[in-house]
């Protein structure tokens, strides 16, 4: 069992992971379009055991100064093995986003995650968000 991370939106199982993605509780009613879109104008990172796929991650932004980490989700039958470190790893030393010094992400649940990488709770007030 060998764990690979590619980035080819080619290998991506599609209906896996948007499937996967609107059973969690940030991805629930997106559609297809919607995540197309979002998968398409991000670097994406897909993790593969044996051919299968059994992750996923995406960073969105500039590309040069700012990204923001979303959508990491591991495969049921393979959380707790190190896939979803693998995922954010492979996007905090992607190529594309090298030059990247703005890393912002948000989740309720995997702050310990993070917070391995130097991800911290921001608490200053100066980041501001929409929701629409």
């Amino acid at each position: 069992m060998s764990l690979e991370i590619v980035h080819d939106l080619a290998l991506l199982d599609f209906r896996a992971t948007a499937d996967l993605l609107g059973a969690s509780y940030w991805g629930k009613g997106r559609s297809d379009a919607v995540n197309r879109r979002a998968f398409e104008n991000s670097v994406c990172a897909i993790a593969r055991i044996d051919g299968r796929q059994v992750g996923f991650a995406r960073a969105s932004g500039d590309r040069a100064v700012f990204a923001r980490i979303s959508d990491v989700i591991v495969w049921p039958d393979q959380r707790g093995n190190g896939i979803g470190k693998a995922l954010v790893a492979a996007l905090l030393d992607h190529a594309d986003l090298k030059t990247v010094s703005a890393w912002m992400l948000n989740t309720s649940d995997a702050h310990g995650l993070y917070e391995r990488f130097g991800f911290r709770r921001v608490t200053n007030g100066n980041e501001m968000r929409l929701d629409r």
